[in-house]
């Protein structure tokens, strides 16, 4: 039986007002099978500019929107946990403000979660300054081992892309704030709690690119992210010891590199990019499908 959708969408002062409306339109007013409610969760205080987009989307929206304001700014996990709080629906989808989701996104996810998953990502399209410019993509892990082994060394979710089920994220603690890692963190205690996790190869969100991308993905704090996400997988037991090891030296260095190494090495090592494609030119060898 279709299962009702919330739409978990959150909004900071850094977002622009145009990115956000092409967000809101492609994930709900173009879907080929619409959310039921859209939460909107103002992180901090906005300009003017951006508050009365906010207004506009929700004012002409086709299905509810709920924004929750929060005073200040708090960031990413703990407004993702504000607004988990306002989701009238059992099922949550997320999108970021500056992303698009193509029409059959949810047409195409949310028979998966129906059918008994809890929580289910796919691939995703880079673009940059246009929606049609696509700089790359990145296919994730779809078979539920393999996102399981997968997990071990790199987020094998794209979190702008996932859909999964509200009671299950809020029974393992949520999002937390756990600052550049959430949704990594996330995904692995839903996989020790025995979550049936899934991911559709194909892209459904197109993902922006902005200027300095790779550069954020470097630098100390995120090596300091870094180091404190794997002491808290070694610490669940979700790694052993050399895996442990082997990410703090792998991801660890990778944090440290000149960016033009560090963009080689996401594409190559973290990011999945063109997994698909070497999934299925592997399996054509052992004589599988193509």
């Amino acid at each position: 039986m279709p299962e009702p959708l919330s739409l978990l969408l959150p909004v900071w002062a850094g977002d622009r007002p145009d990115f956000l409306a092409d967000a809101f339109r492609s994930t709900v007013v173009e879907q080929t099978r619409r959310p039921d409610q859209v939460v909107i969760v103002r992180d901090g205080p906005v300009d003017a500019r951006l508050a009365a987009r906010i207004d506009e989307l929700a004012a002409a929206s086709p299905v509810p929107v709920e924004v929750v304001a929060l005073k200040r700014n708090v960031g990413l996990g703990p407004a993702l946990d504000a607004g988990l709080g306002a989701c009238a629906h059992p099922i949550v989808a997320r999108m970021d403000a500056d992303d698009i989701s193509l029409p059959h996104r949810f047409a195409v996810q949310l028979p998966i979660i129906e059918a008994g998953a809890d929580l289910v990502g796919s691939g995703l399209i880079e673009f940059g300054d246009h929606s049609g410019e696509e700089l790359g993509r990145r296919t994730p892990p779809t078979d539920p081992a393999d996102i399981a082994a997968r997990a071990r060394f790199a987020d094998p979710f794209n979190h702008p892309t996932v859909v999964y089920r509200r009671d299950l994220v809020r029974a393992v603690g949520g999002y937390t704030d756990f600052a550049l890692m959430e949704d990594y963190l996330l995904w692995a205690k839903l996989i020790i709690a025995g979550a049936r996790v899934a991911n559709v190869g194909e892209p459904l969100v197109k993902y922006r690119v902005g200027a300095g991308a790779y550069a954020r993905r470097g630098g100390l704090a995120q090596l300091r992210a870094e180091l404190a996400i794997q002491r808290r997988f070694r610490r669940l037991g979700f790694t052993t010891r050399a895996q442990y090891v082997r990410n703090v030296a792998v991801r660890g260095g990778y944090r440290l590199v000149p960016v033009g190494l560090r963009r080689v090495a996401y594409r190559n090592l973290i990011a999945g990019y063109g997994a698909g494609e070497r999934t299925q030119r592997h399996a054509a060898r052992r004589g599988g499908p193509s």
